[in-house]
């Protein structure tokens, strides 16, 4: 019960895993299986048990926390490591390839690993085994055809670009006998084409004012919402900030970018005011880790890139602007900065971008400037 506590939950819910808990034990005592020999086909014998307690006790969510408590004090043994397919062994050994010969980060790497698994998984034959042998230039021509169909363009280029990757490297493992990285075929998209879609003043103070300071999420929401419109963080590095990050005297803070990038960007006033709010009366004081922003249902944990887009799209409902995303907060930043007569440089250092070119696409954005410099139509006409 009190590690239960511990992590958060109340006393009803707590009180919920203790009855899931005897449960458990008297179904074990009834089947006669020692908890040392509960499975996972013991498990699901158990889920199935009684549907009836599936509603009441919510068996398929409530094991979770239960089998890491009896796992942790070694009652139950730990849950074994699923074997592999043969196509998921060449992924594994693709995602190593990019981490260690190519330098890739660990989510670059898995983002390109998950692009490229349904060509992988369209080679597998009935046995099990990856065809790869029989590869053919028409084969990759195929696939691209097809499953760029059911993309956006965005996605697909992302998609041609990792399968060359991956036919690079199925070519360097000897695992193909030709190069067939050149095959595929580009998708036509070109950079800054687009127009980026900030809020205006009086949206970005609805979606704020809609943060209940006086409770905890509130104050947590709120902090979030600021560095993403203020500072125009990203959200992983939103959910990467830790408590030592924070230089209070200096008012800067310490983000961690794409990559191995940490660079330091200053505190605003009020974006410092909604994080010390958060700090002194929203974090959970017994927190076990030095993330700044959790999870406020149990069980406790930091918040991910994933949970950092739910607060965003709650927050843009509740203000009634639809479903938000944080990307849609940091060209905001941007534009209201460009808006105050901000040079594109000085944007561009706030956003961290590698190159002035990424940056140029807020030029469009400031129509009073392009007007300047747009031509007179021939004949006069306006």
């Amino acid at each position: 019960m009190a590690e239960l506590v511990e992590s958060g939950y109340r006393p009803n819910a707590a009180a919920v895993q203790l009855r899931l808990l005897a449960h458990l034990s008297g179904w074990l005592e009834r089947e006669g299986i020692d908890p040392g020999e509960l499975r996972e086909p013991e498990l699901e014998r158990f889920r199935a048990a009684d549907l009836a307690l599936v509603r009441s006790l919510r068996i398929a969510d409530g094991l979770v926390p239960l089998l890491g408590y009896l796992r942790g004090l070694g009652v139950v043994p730990v849950a074994d490591e699923p074997t592999l397919s043969s196509a998921e062994r060449l992924l594994d050994r693709y995602r190593v390839y990019l981490r260690v010969e190519r330098g890739l980060t660990a989510g670059t790497a898995r983002g390109y690993v998950d692009c490229v698994r349904s060509f992988v998984l369209s080679r597998a034959r009935g046995d099990g085994e990856v065809d790869l042998a029989g590869l053919t230039p028409q084969d990759v021509l195929g696939f691209v055809l097809a499953d760029c169909q059911r993309r956006q363009r965005r996605s697909a280029k992302l998609m041609v670009t990792a399968l060359r990757s991956l036919l690079r490297f199925l070519h360097a493992e000897g695992l193909i006998d030709r190069p067939l990285a050149p095959v595929v075929p580009s998708v036509a998209f070109w950079r800054l084409q687009g127009l980026p879609r900030g809020l205006d003043s009086g949206q970005v103070r609805a979606l704020l004012d809609c943060c209940d300071t006086d409770t905890a999420n509130g104050r947590r929401d709120l902090a979030i919402l600021l560095l993403l419109v203020r500072l125009g963080m990203r959200r992983g590095e939103v959910a990467a900030l830790r408590l030592d990050d924070f230089d209070w005297r200096a008012g800067e803070l310490l983000v961690r970018g794409k990559g191995p990038r940490v660079e330091r960007l200053p505190l605003s006033a009020d974006v410092g005011e909604a994080l010390v709010g958060y700090l002194r009366d929203g974090r959970p004081r017994d927190a076990e880790t030095r993330a700044v922003f959790m999870r406020m249902r149990a069980p406790r944990a930091a918040l991910t890139p994933a949970g950092i887009t739910q607060v965003v799209a709650a927050a843009g409902r509740r203000a009634g602007l639809g479903e938000l995303a944080p990307h849609r907060l940091r060209h905001t930043a941007a534009s209201e900065l460009l808006r105050r007569g901000a040079p594109l440089a000085e944007i561009g250092q706030l956003l961290r971008h590698r190159t002035e070119l990424t940056t140029t696409i807020y030029a469009k954005v400031d129509r009073d400037r392009l007007r300047e410099l747009a031509l007179p139509w021939p004949g006069g006409a306006s």
